[in-house]
């Protein structure tokens, strides 16, 4: 059992399988969309509803984990790595109480969805996960990422660091 068998819908069903039958449906959506509104209008209005649902759905997931802010960070990034696992390759930098730091060197996910030709998709629907995720830590984690696979780098850089833990007094 795991804090994003809810996201997974069916937690038996990998996470490359899911952005495929995700993206079944939505790659002909945003395509018809751009169609009629345009191209800017049409991924302006896709990337905020998205945006939107990731945010909404890893609030609620991020509140089904007791603990402090770090610690439901702690249970949704591993509970990420998980089901991502298998579909990536990580290089660690760093691993301390300061700050995790870690390198995507490949990533299926972002194959598929730039041979889909849609990467901004995929960003939406797999990168921004992390920020949603990250966004649990309510300042006690803080994520950056300057690159991704998705979008055209080499590698993505994942940056954490961690608030020193409250004094006590």
């Amino acid at each position: 059992m795991s804090v994003l068998d809810g996201w997974m819908v069916d937690p038996s069903v990998d996470l490359l399988t899911k952005a495929k039958i995700q993206a079944q449906v939505l790659v002909p959506l945003v395509r018809a969309l751009r169609e009629s509104l345009g191209r800017d209008k049409a991924d302006a209005l896709v990337r905020s509803a998205l945006r939107d649902w990731s945010a909404r759905l890893f609030a609620e997931v991020g509140k089904q984990v007791e603990g402090a802010p770090r610690k439901k960070w702690a249970a949704m990034h591993t509970a990420m790595g998980e089901v991502s696992e298998h579909q990536v390759s990580v290089e660690m930098r760093r691993k301390d109480r300061e700050a995790l730091e870690f390198d995507i060197t490949s990533c299926r996910f972002a194959e598929f969805f730039r041979a889909l030709g849609e990467p901004e998709l995929g960003t939406l629907l797999m990168c921004s996960t992390d920020i949603d995720i990250a966004a649990a830590g309510e300042g006690e984690v803080s994520f950056q990422r300057t690159q991704t696979i998705m979008n055209g780098a080499t590698y993505c850089d994942f940056r954490y660091r961690f608030a020193p833990p409250a004094q006590k007094g």
